[in-house]
């Protein structure tokens, strides 16, 4: 049986050879445009795809052979997931190929914000030495809530353990969950008791823009808000309203609504222009997920799930 595979994104070298071990002739087309898909998916069994384009009925219409799409990472939020269920397509994902390094990455986040790292670092660049104005806060004496516990939250969860902090967490799908590195409760229960908050849910029209109106207002405690998650889950406006009350007195961004900086609109500019300003948000650019090893244990999870279809 002869398959093949189109791959349209970047992906690290090793997984057109890993694919040709376990019989799949692979196509690497990394500077394909999306009308170049369209016009020749139609030849393959196969797509794998990063976050180039949407993966809908328009791109994959004519796809008749195409018996997967594999998406390299974790989120599926730019797969047409009802339209490829119809189709009896098969979607992949690899959610286990980076889920270590956003537990590092959000943990990273937590201790610059509670320690003032980055702030540190700023002022000894601009010759101020001052001890007390960095005076930190340790993650042992935090709870930290996690919204969302399938992979990526429990491997953070799992991360967490060596710091000795409290651990609950919420899924909604998942209740009752039993682990040794966080605690199941309800979303009330993790509004109560939450020091920092911690988002690993996907992006689905159930979680978007999940923190408007009056999400964080009903947290007791003033919190430190960490997203490694989906910036459209939790929209700039959300986040800076919570500042402005002080529910949130400090953030770790890793994603945001709109990444791609110049087309920002009005308010979204006016909203990043106030987190910047704050001198109170941690910025990365979407790289939470993005390490080394992760590249390519992607790979390596992608064809282990590859392999099983066939």
């Amino acid at each position: 049986m002869n398959i093949s595979c189109l791959i349209v994104d970047k992906m690290h070298e090793s997984l057109v050879p890993w694919l040709k071990e376990i019989g799949i002739d692979a196509n690497y087309q990394p500077s394909f445009t999306r009308q170049e898909i369209k016009s020749t998916i139609s030849n393959y069994d196969g797509l794998i795809i990063r976050s180039k384009t949407f993966v809908d009925q328009e791109l994959i219409a004519q796809a008749r052979n195409l018996k997967f799409v594999a998406r390299a990472g974790s989120g599926i939020d730019n797969l047409d997931v009802d339209y490829l269920k119809l189709r009896n397509i098969a979607i992949i994902n690899a959610p286990e190929g980076n889920r270590d390094a956003v537990g590092e990455h959000t943990i990273g986040l937590i201790l610059n914000l509670l320690h003032n790292i980055h702030q540190g670092h700023e002022q000894v660049i601009e010759n101020v030495w001052n001890r007390e104005s960095n005076r930190g806060a340790e993650l042992s004496t935090k709870t930290v809530g996690i919204i969302g516990y399938g992979h990526m939250g429990r491997a953070f969860a799992k991360k967490l353990a060596a710091f000795g902090c409290k651990v609950i967490a919420y899924d909604k799908y998942h209740p009752g969950f039993k682990t040794g590195y966080a605690k199941s409760v309800s979303l009330k229960q993790l509004k109560e008791e939450t020091d920092i908050l911690s988002l690993h849910v996907p992006l689905t029209p159930e979680t978007l823009a999940m923190t408007k109106g009056d999400f964080f207002s009903e947290f007791k405690k003033n919190i430190l808000f960490i997203n490694t998650s989906r910036g459209e889950i939790a929209p700039l406006n959300s986040i800076v309203k919570a500042m402005q009350s002080g529910k949130i007195v400090k953030a770790g961004l890793d994603v945001l609504e709109n990444e791609k900086l110049k087309t920002l609109h009005k308010t979204q500019k006016i909203n990043l222009a106030y987190l910047k300003e704050s001198g109170r948000v941690i910025f990365t650019p979407h790289v939470a997920g993005w390490s080394t090893e992760s590249y390519i244990r992607i790979n390596k999870v992608l064809i282990k799930k590859i392999k099983s279809l066939f």
